[in-house]
């Protein structure tokens, strides 16, 4: 009986789950059903449906609702703005189904798991009610009788849980496998789906175009990894060559390898190339300057999970989010594992990073606006007063370049990375530190979406450390253009800091060779807001 009851329990479980994500632009309902089916029902446009992945019959029904209110009550946007915008969103969608499956199937089992933890909670405490009301001696005459027939009530049981849960569950709806697949899916991540209803008919008159897109997608990031790996090689034969010469030290063991990505822009389809740095460079840590998502909303959690599964197994990925993210975003990573920086300072592969996330919040057709306590100066001077509280800070990492100025002219941080001007500077010295603004990894331009083929340059940059001298080694640029080919730069070694006229005058030692200073303002202006 015990174990009828569980299995009953476990079924009601996992037939009932529900789970409430994203799909596409849209949020979106997912119930588990009965009738072998994954169909997202889109109202009076019709359905589609694909065979489904579960085992034992089980399906999935998605009911689409409404485009999120942040992502389309956008004062000061017109109607063609937010469209081109939700536009990215299916094609994000289209491009990288596979993510949102993985997320969905992750939320309906933790679903199925609490909802089966409950019935059996439930079960557990009736029948201790049963068995306080029975009494010991009704409990004894019960259990003579019940023991010749317990394979009956067993079987009996078993049925009825199971067309219980069934009819619950699949509201007794007769499966509808069998439709002829829609053709224009055929090839791509959605072959097999079959559409009904009106958009049917927009799908054949138009999913070409859309096809046609997503092929272009596929193909061009594909060559461009391809190109990238070809890149690589070109660069480990030279590297080798000028090692074997001794015009290069060897690489040390203890050197600790950082890759730099910065304002992705929900460009996912940079996610197989940010893997294939992150493993031909050897990189120790992935740092993240920010700008993950064009507006930090809920259903941007498949570019968060997409960028998520671009970092090698092992390989953590520390955060500093800008001002196009949220904090829904930084949850959203969190659950990754990723470090997300939040005023303090944490170590990370012997490298210790402080950093925040960006004050201000940007929201396309809205501007940008405080969306903290504290404006970005105050946050730039309480960064460079926990810098100099702190003993030993090797990094510091920040969305927006200016507000990492204050703690650098302290010479209490030695090295500062961010992103947020899509254009690179540096390294170069910023008050008694060097500073390094990293370009847009999603090669993003201004004016144009970032998903599909690049419109700009992507750019990402190995950055080492020596943990023995404490000191930033080199830097080394990769770069994709838009034409699909990629460049592994040599690395260049990192200047050193000029100390102040005054201390050089009087004998003040310096802290490295020479190198063009900087008279960079110690006023912090927030800057200007990414595209």
């Amino acid at each position: 009986m015990v174990a009828t009851a569980v299995a009953a329990c476990v079924a009601f479980g996992v037939t009932t789950a529900t789970a409430t994500l994203s799909l596409g632009p849209h949020e979106a309902v997912y119930e588990v059903d009965t009738d072998g089916l994954v169909v997202a029902d889109l109202g009076p446009l019709g359905t589609i449906e694909i065979d489904s992945p579960l085992p034992l019959g089980l399906g999935v029904d998605v009911t689409v609702k409404e485009i999120p209110a942040d992502l389309t009550a956008v004062e000061g946007a017109s109607t063609l703005d937010r469209l081109v915008g939700d536009l990215d969103q299916y094609l994000q969608f289209y491009n990288t189904p596979e993510v949102t499956i993985e997320a969905v199937a992750r939320a309906l089992a933790g679903d199925a798991v609490r909802r089966t933890l409950v019935a059996l909670a439930v079960v557990a405490l009736a029948g201790w009610g049963v068995r306080v009301l029975l009494g010991a001696a009704r409990r004894r005459e019960l259990a003579e009788w019940a023991a010749s027939r317990t394979w009956r009530l067993a079987a009996g049981t078993a049925v009825v849980a199971l067309v219980a849960t069934t009819v619950v569950s699949g509201d007794v709806d007769p499966p509808r496998a069998g439709r002829p697949a829609t053709e224009v899916f055929a090839g791509t991540a959605l072959e097999g789906a079959r559409i009904t209803g009106r958009l049917a008919g927009v799908v054949d008159d138009y999913g070409g175009q859309l096809t046609a897109l997503y092929d272009e997608n596929e193909a061009f990031y594909a060559e461009a990894r391809g190109e990238l790996s070809t890149a690589w090689d070109s660069w480990d034969i030279r590297h080798a060559v000028r090692t074997n010469l001794g015009q290069e030290a060897a690489d040390g063991e203890d050197v600790v390898s950082m890759l730099i990505v910065s304002d992705l822009h929900c460009n996912t389809g940079m996610s197989g190339l940010i893997e294939e740095s992150a493993v031909r460079s050897g990189a120790d840590v992935v740092l993240n300057a920010g700008d993950t998502t064009m507006n930090g909303t809920a259903v941007e959690k498949t570019c968060v999970d997409s960028f998520a599964a671009a970092v090698p197994e092992g390989v953590p990925m520390v955060v500093a989010d800008g001002n196009h993210d949220s904090v829904l975003t930084s949850q959203q990573e969190a659950a990754h594992g990723q470090i997300i920086l939040d005023g303090g300072v944490v170590e990370v592969a012997g490298v210790r990073i402080l950093g925040d996330r960006d004050v201000l919040e940007t929201r396309i057709g809205e501007g940008t606006s405080v969306a903290r306590e504290r404006t970005p100066a105050e946050q730039a001077a309480e960064l460079a007063e926990t810098a100099c509280a702190e003993n030993g800070v090797d990094l510091l990492l920040i969305h927006t370049p200016p507000v990492g100025t204050p703690a650098l002219e302290t010479g209490c941080v030695p090295f500062q990375v961010s992103g947020h001007t899509h254009r690179r500077a540096g390294p170069e010295q910023v008050g008694q530190g060097i500073r390094y603004v990293s370009s847009s990894t999603a090669g993003a331009a201004s004016g144009q979406p970032t998903v599909g083929p690049l419109r700009g340059t992507a750019e990402m940059t190995v950055l080492r450390f020596d943990p023995d001298t404490r000191e930033m080694l080199d830097t080394q640029l990769v770069e994709v253009t838009p034409d699909g080919r990629a460049v592994v730069h040599d690395r260049v070694p990192v200047p050193g800091v000029v100390p102040p006229v005054g201390e050089l005058e009087a004998g003040v030692p310096g802290t490295g060779p020479s190198a063009p200073s900087s008279d960079a303002p110690a006023t912090v202006s927030p800057g200007p807001t990414a595209p």
